[in-house]
Formats: structure tokens, sequence, C-alpha cells
């Protein structure tokens, strides 16, 4: 009996990449491709303000083909329903019935992918759904998953924790308001290493800059072939992915 096709849906960020590997895990789906939203004028992901190459290495790493939604930034909402609209229709097209996403709480984004993806035609599937985030974020690392702060809502988040691992010790610096999950949007993440990847998607942290009163950390894929690093610095890479 064939598994249903699917897509995910690809934030570049630890709950999209723990999302997907439990949905891998799982053996109930074929997932076929990536669906990343990006900004047109910037060429990253939307609050993320990853880098669209980044996103392309995470999916070689992956094992899937990425598309890539693109929408202005700012983008009035009827734009970008409308923009959705087209990319799950190309999903429909491929012969997928199944969107996965890696929404945590939020009953507001559940209900909106829901009423989009149930418009094409489309089931949704939440593997992460409701699971306590104290809990989860603990299961994340302990599993082996790797990311780094990328941006930060100072209004909910400690400033301080721009540009960090995603690890113990960030979960324990966080006050007691701050999911540690980051679910309300009080931080975003970059994954670049952990078991739903073949290799570590090695990154260079870059400078952080206030915009639009939100902290950002630039992330810069790491030069390819390293043949002019030293042997050090190529060990870090191979150690840790992120310098």
């Amino acid at each position: 009996m064939s598994r249903p096709k699917a897509w995910m849906a690809w934030s570049s960020g630890k709950d999209a990449a723990w999302a997907l590997h439990v949905a891998r895990e799982s053996g109930e789906f074929d997932i076929l491709r990536l669906l990343t939203t990006v900004s047109k004028e910037y060429g990253r992901v939307t609050m993320h303000a990853v880098r669209e190459e980044l996103v392309a290495a995470q999916a070689r790493s992956l094992g899937l083909p990425v598309h890539f939604l693109s929408i202005p930034s700012p983008c009035p909402q009827e734009m970008y329903d409308t923009a959705m609209r087209s990319a799950l229709a190309r999903a429909s097209a491929e012969g997928v019935s199944r969107v996965i996403f890696g929404d945590l709480f939020l009953e507001d984004v559940r209900a909106y992918r829901v009423e989009r993806t149930h418009e094409a035609g489309l089931q949704t599937v939440f593997p992460l759904w409701q699971l306590d985030t104290r809990v989860l974020a603990r299961e994340m690392i302990e599993g082996g998953l790797e990311a780094i702060v990328t941006s930060v809502d100072p209004k909910q988040a400690p400033r301080e924790i721009i540009g960090h691992a995603f690890d113990g010790r960030l979960l324990a610096s966080l006050p007691p308001s701050v999911d540690p999950c980051g679910e309300n949007g009080e931080f975003h993440t970059f994954a670049w290493n952990g078991p739903m990847f073949s290799e570590p998607v090695a990154v260079v942290r870059g400078e952080v800059v206030e915009r639009d009163g939100f902290l950002f950390t630039d992330l810069l894929p790491l030069p390819p072939p390293l043949s002019g690093a030293s042997g050090e610095l190529r060990r870090r890479v191979r150690r840790r992915g992120v310098l």
C-alpha cells in the first residue's frame, strides 16, 4: 500500500526540522519537497532572516528539493493568500495529499493553515501539536538537533540570546515568560545539524543588526572547499559546523 505524498512546510528552524524528523520516523508519509516562504527583496526566510542559499544547503543535506514561495516585504494578506494557493495547487498537481507543519500550540495559526490547505483539497499534519514545549525543547537537544538563534524579539526575550546555540544553557537562561521553543515569536532559529540531516550545514556567524524592532544575526555559508583554511579551522567545522 502506497504512502500518502506530502510536502513539508520548512522555516529553516528547529521546529520544522524536528517535525520532519518525527514524520520521517513514523514511516507514514512519502515526503517529496520542502515549502519555504522568502522575501522577494532580500531572498531571506521571513522572520528567521536566513539566506535562501542556506535553505538550499539544508535541502541538499535533507535529500529533498525545495519550493521557494517568494513574497514582497511587507506582504498584504491577500497577496500572501494568492501565493500560498498557487504553491498548494502545485503540490496537488504533484499528487500530494498532505502538508506537514511544525506548529506547536497557536490555534489561530493552525486554523489558517488548515483553511488554506483544505481549500486546495489537501490535509494537514501537525506532528508536534500541543506537546509540552519544555519537554520538547529538551528532547530536540538530547536527540542531536543543533540550531542557532537567528532572530529575537527583545520585547519578549533577552537580547543576549541572539546568535546563541539552542542548547541547555540557552534554555536555562530564559525567563519563565519565554516559551522554551519560542512559539510565541520570542525567537527563531536555523537548524544546521541533527538526525534529519545527512551532514552538517556549516555556517559562519555574521553581524547582528536591529531592524523593525527585532534583532537578527546574519548567517553566512562557509566558503567551499575550505582549501585555504587552517587545519584547526577545518577540524572545528567538521566537529561543530558553526564558527
